[in-house]
């Protein structure tokens, strides 16, 4: 049975999650929360398999081989130089981030080539089903074990910060796709999963239910974000979040900034226009 371990990301709960699955981290999350990680693993991992290669999903890999030097660590192909060497990622995301960088995600290590193992979609890794979902990025992957039903989704399926039920969608650039992550999303559903496994955050028992609220979300979404928008889209969807309790506002901005679902639509948008 997987494992939902709360890394509890500057000391929130419910924000970041990492699954572990018979010895496997499905997105370890950031060096800063690490530690925690461990402690509820209590062991050494066998193998790190991820979704992709954004800071809250797999900054911590690095440090994980360094510490575990036979450490395999999968990954797509498309992400697999960005993790080997990190600097092109780390000055996208200071870009973002700017001084809040160190804080948030802490040291974010190149992992050596040797450790890596490349993905493309159509393999099989630890039992369960590498599928090609990309949309949130270029490099995205899921994983499906069809043993159990269980579907590791990493950001495909947005965010949810329980108890609330509302779905949300993390929008970062550099390279949202909505075409492609409608189509990623579908292609979930076409598996018929029996529950989600979400990073942002926790397990979903109901996946069609959630995924047909992403869809229909990311539809409306993109199409409120509309260049010269900015400021309209933001007092919107600010107003949205605050909508929810203080707590779950305050998660959802964590694992969801708003300026950031902005300036990926509005990326979005721009490439399409040309």
């Amino acid at each position: 049975m997987p494992r939902l371990i709360d890394t509890m990301h500057l000391g929130l709960d419910r924000v970041i999650g990492a699954w572990e699955r018979d010895g496997a981290l499905i997105d370890p999350g950031p060096s800063s929360s690490i530690e925690t990680v461990l402690a509820a693993m209590g062991g050494e991992p066998e193998a790190v398999l991820l979704t992709h290669i954004h800071l809250d999903h797999a900054g911590a890999t690095g440090t994980l081989v360094k510490r575990f030097p036979d450490l395999r660590v999968y990954v797509h192909e498309v992400g697999a130089p960005h993790l080997i060497d990190p600097e092109r990622l780390l000055r996208s995301a200071a870009r973002l981030y700017g001084e809040d960088m160190d804080r948030l995600w802490g040291e974010v290590l190149p992992v050596p080539e040797s450790n890596v193992t490349t993905l493309a979609g159509g393999e099989t890794v630890a039992g369960l089903e590498v599928l090609y979902t990309p949309g949130h990025a270029s490099h995205h992957v899921s994983y499906f074990d069809p043993g159990s039903g269980e579907a590791f989704v990493g950001d495909v399926g947005g965010v949810l910060v329980p108890p609330t039920s509302e779905v949300w969608i993390p929008t970062p650039p550099p390279d949202i796709d909505v075409e492609l992550w409608q189509a990623s999303i579908a292609a979930v559903l076409e598996r018929a999963p029996e529950r989600l496994a979400l990073t942002h955050f926790g397990p979903i028992d109901d996946p069609e239910e959630h995924l047909d609220a992403a869809a229909a979300e990311l539809a409306r979404l993109a199409e409120s974000a509309r260049p010269g928008e900015r400021e309209r889209f933001l007092g919107a969807l600010e107003a949205r979040i605050d909508e929810s309790p203080a707590a779950e506002a305050e998660r959802i901005r964590s694992a969801m900034p708003p300026d950031q679902v902005w300036l990926g639509l509005e990326r979005y948008w721009r490439k399409r226009q040309g």
